[in-house]
């Protein structure tokens, strides 16, 4: 195999739990060049991994069949004369640009009855079966029902390469002194209310680190859609920047490299932090950190783990939410002071 095409996952944090086939495949064919098809609001990531050759940025919405923009796609990618595709998300829409452009090769889960999309298709694991994220997409470098009971145990950690001069710039952008420590709070989630932290318990924890490290600077990072919460904290306390929606995903990359402690939801930024390899707190509420934790071992997951939990739900099903109101901001700070005082 001389190259390969990826089509890359639609969020941030399961395309760095992807990174680790990516690595497996540069293993087992050491001379394969691999690129990858991803929409445009996670190819910045994609661009940070040293696996990854070129990115082919797509403007397809999320949801949409657009046929005839994925013949476009296919159409460019023909000529590149890739060996094998890997498709990754399990939609039915996402393995027709790959069969369109006629790779030999198509590999990845049955997912929505794709028979005739792909040509190697893994059996879909079900939901009580299936092991941690990194795995079940890293099992696609492997023929289907092979044995891979210790895959999880060898698989390299996602990593993204950083640019020390990128992170300067970008700080300079913001008027952040780069001679301070930085926190950074990833209050968002895109998946739901039931992924994301009160508001006011982040702002108890900025108040905390205000009165214990009274020199450092903290920001929140996110999209336009988290704009609304981080204000919500900012409003508690006033120390707090709130940088949601003014950056984009690359810039978030670059301040949370130089970042002395991030604090996250699960979401895609608590991935992100976890493969620049910055201390982390990742604070999990209706999600489970057994399937997509934070693959770093500098990082540190609280989670209640109530008897109501994980439900993987959107919104709490019983209206409490009580996995992520109960956990307060004095635990998360006990993980954060030692991290901000350079503690393991």
């Amino acid at each position: 195999m001389r190259r390969a095409l990826v089509i890359a996952p639609n969020w941030i944090g399961d395309a760095l739990m992807a990174q680790p086939l990516f690595a497996l495949l540069r293993q087992l064919h050491p001379r394969i060049v691999i690129d990858a098809l991803a929409p445009a609001w996670v190819a910045p990531v994609l661009e940070r991994m040293p696996e990854i050759h070129e990115v082919h940025a797509t403007d397809l919405a999320h949801g949409k069949l657009q046929l005839m923009r994925r013949w476009q796609l296919a159409a460019d990618l023909r000529d590149v004369g890739y060996d094998a595709a890997y498709v990754l998300p399990n939609s039915l829409k996402s393995a027709f640009i790959p069969w369109l452009a006629g790779i030999r090769l198509r590999i990845g889960y049955t997912g929505e009855r794709r028979y005739g999309l792909l040509n190697v298709r893994h059996a879909n694991p079900s939901k009580d079966a299936r092991g941690p994220m990194a795995a079940h997409y890293a099992a696609l470098a492997y023929a289907p029902g092979a044995n891979l009971s210790d895959l999880s145990a060898r698989l390299p950690t996602p990593r993204l390469e950083t640019d020390l001069n990128e992170s300067m710039r970008v700080s300079t952008r913001f008027n952040l002194d780069t001679r301070v420590p930085l926190v950074v709070f990833c209050p968002g989630a895109e998946y739901g209310n039931a992924k994301r932290w009160p508001a006011e318990h982040f702002a108890s924890l900025a108040q905390m680190i205000g009165q214990s490290f009274p020199y450092t600077q903290i920001v929140a990072l996110g999209s336009g859609k988290d704009a609304p919460l981080a204000q919500a904290i900012a409003e508690r306390a006033p120390a707090l920047r709130n940088l949601c929606g003014q950056t984009s995903l690359g810039e978030a990359c670059a301040l949370i490299a130089r970042a002395s402690a991030v604090v996250s939801n699960d979401s895609g930024l608590m991935h992100v932090a976890a493969a620049l390899r910055r201390p982390l707190v990742a604070v999990f509420g209706s999600s489970d950190p057994r399937h997509t934790p934070p693959l770093s071992d500098l990082a540190k997951v609280q989670w209640l783990h109530l008897e109501c939990s994980p439900c993987f739900a959107r919104e709490c099903p019983l209206g409490h939410l009580r996995c992520l109101r109960e956990l307060t901001a004095e635990q998360v700070f006990g993980d954060l002071r030692g991290m901000l005082l350079g503690e393991r």
